[in-house]
């Protein structure tokens, strides 16, 4: 099922640095805010890093311990170049990055003691239903995308994210982060186009 966009939580109330100072200053209501204007965002980020990762629950898991971080450890909002949104894409990046380290990790062990890991299979009747479903082909797609062009791809697309926010939350130069999403894009619109001339 479709998640339904929000509104745009930014366009009114106070400002996210505004949150944070309360926040650090033991303002509980606007952590809740916090949590609640980024929530929705980190989720599709920390979705995209982990497609590939089995198990429901590991996006919602990297960004719980995001928010952790947030209230056990923010960013001082006294700095010049604090950006809160960046900033806790970077964390959920990185948090991403370290749940898939550690899966490689255990995964390897695994074959080394001689339990392979099984995955298991997917119902036919509702791989069927997904084949029809035009989100599930781009899901399929994005998949298939190496990981820095899917993590370029969507920031850009389904976060809206500009080509310097995308820079500061990956640590690629713009240049970088432009032929990504370039390179992304012709593989997206080369997997799609049968489906759309359908």
């Amino acid at each position: 099922m479709a998640e339904s966009t929000p509104p745009n939580p930014h366009l009114e109330g106070p400002s996210d640095i505004d949150l944070l100072r309360a926040h650090r200053a033991g303002d509980v209501d606007a952590f809740t805010r916090l949590v609640e204007r980024f929530q929705g965002t980190l989720l599709r980020h920390a979705r995209m890093l982990l497609l590939n990762r089995g198990g429901a629950g590991t996006a919602e898991d990297a960004v719980q311990e995001v928010f952790l971080k947030l209230a056990r450890n923010p960013p001082d909002p006294t700095e010049e170049s604090v950006e809160l949104g960046a900033w806790l894409h970077r964390v959920t990046r990185n948090r991403c990055l370290d749940m898939l380290r550690s899966d490689t990790r255990r995964r390897d062990r695994e074959v080394r003691v001689g339990t392979p890991e099984t995955d298991s299979p997917l119902d036919p009747a509702l791989a069927a239903v997904d084949a029809q479903d035009t989100r599930g082909a781009v899901e399929r797609t994005l998949k298939k995308l190496p990981d820095d062009q899917r993590e370029a791809v969507t920031l850009r697309l389904l976060e809206e994210r500009s080509y310097a926010e995308i820079a500061s939350i990956t640590g690629r130069k713009i240049g970088t982060v432009g032929w990504l999403i370039s390179q992304g894009m012709k593989a997206l619109a080369t997997e799609l186009s049968p489906l759309l001339e359908a």
